[in-house]
């Protein structure tokens, strides 16, 4: 879900070769499932391999990571790790609007109606134990490195953004500022042209500074928490009933505080104390046990595992591998030239 920042914070258009050099903290659940939902055959079906195995995650990881890398900046992925109890019911609302959709997916294919398969399709999209192992292994094969998170990823990668070992925090989510990242980077992974209904439409890379969102909006970090407690978050999913982002905006400025807001709100109603909310934010369970290590790609292992063991085209991974190969040594170079100047 994600806190619903859309309209209230301010977003500045990036282009991603200009990022060259750049240390991008990756969201991987929340690029996994881009991957997931977007990569599909017209009438839905995901890309899967002769034993019935998703694949489209791997095609997503694979071809936009390595343009990544081409244009000279270094992801790292980051994974998710045990979810707050809070996120139960979250999880759970999630869980049954996959399986409405599933169902609604079998209905269309039945009835012929291949724009409607599609969209249920990629609203069932769902994480499977195999595709988080191949992603791992991908990218290890292809160099890079990726961290464990103790619990919510983009919590990890703010952290790691916060603390200066990774310059941007990429991920589709708001909720990456409430959990203090400098700087946002939002369209990383599904940036170009992209099919939205029956259109297609340019989606463009863009950058949101927590700084500046607090300035334009008027608020401290901690009064920004508040707002998205307001509206509703992945812990609170429901927000108040009859809250939008800018009535939740007013009451903050207003009032200072989500406390001192309430006794201006009607029947306000929380799954918990707004206090513990507020701490998953302000204290997120986070780790410093990692080390960012970009190797040179094993080329011959991603061809023996995307090509061999999940069949994907070896002339067009080989083509791949020769961008993203001369990408990484031109970075090596401009750095060393620049140590060397420096």
């Amino acid at each position: 879900m994600g806190v619903n920042f859309k309209d209230l914070i301010p977003k500045t258009p990036v282009k991603l070769e200009d990022l060259s050099g750049k240390i991008i903290a990756i969201d991987a659940y929340n690029a996994i499932y881009q991957f997931l939902s977007i990569i599909r055959q017209p009438d839905g079906t995901p890309l899967k391999d002769s034993t019935g195995k998703i694949t489209s995650h791997l095609s997503g990881l694979f071809y936009r990571t390595s343009n990544l890398v081409e244009m000279g900046l270094k992801p790292v992925y980051v994974f998710d790790g045990e979810s707050p109890v809070l996120k139960a019911a979250e999880i759970e609302r999630r869980r049954q609007i996959k399986v409405e959709a599933a169902i609604r997916y079998e209905k269309a294919v039945k009835e012929g109606k291949p724009e409607e398969a599609r969209m249920y399709a990629q609203a069932s999209t769902s994480m499977k134990d195999y595709m988080l192992d191949d992603s791992q292994k991908l990218l290890g094969l292809m160099g890079l490195p990726w961290v464990q998170a103790p619990s919510e990823g983009e919590a990890q990668a703010a952290y790691m953004a916060r603390k200066g070992t990774a310059d941007y925090c990429a991920s589709q989510d708001y909720d990456s500022l409430l959990f203090g990242a400098p700087k946002l980077l939002r369209n990383v992974t599904i940036s170009g042209r992209r099919r939205r209904g029956k259109v297609f439409i340019e989606v463009v890379p863009e950058v949101v500074e927590l700084s500046k969102a607090l300035n334009e909006c008027g608020l401290t970090y901690a009064q920004l928490i508040d707002v998205g407690i307001l509206i509703g978050t992945d812990f609170n999913p429901d927000g108040i009933e009859g809250i939008g982002p800018k009535t939740a905006l007013k009451l903050i400025r207003q009032h200072g505080t989500l406390e001192a807001a309430l006794p201006h709100i009607k029947n306000p109603t929380f799954p918990c104390e707004p206090n513990q909310i507020r701490e998953i934010f302000l204290h997120p369970q986070v780790t410093d046990n990692y080390k960012l290590d970009w190797r040179d790609a094993d080329e011959q292992g991603i061809i023996d595992f995307m090509c061999r063991e999940k069949e994907f085209g070896e002339e067009r991974i080989k083509k791949s591998l020769e961008r993203m190969t001369a990408g990484s040594k031109k970075q090596k170079g401009k750095v060393s030239l620049e140590k060397w100047f420096g």
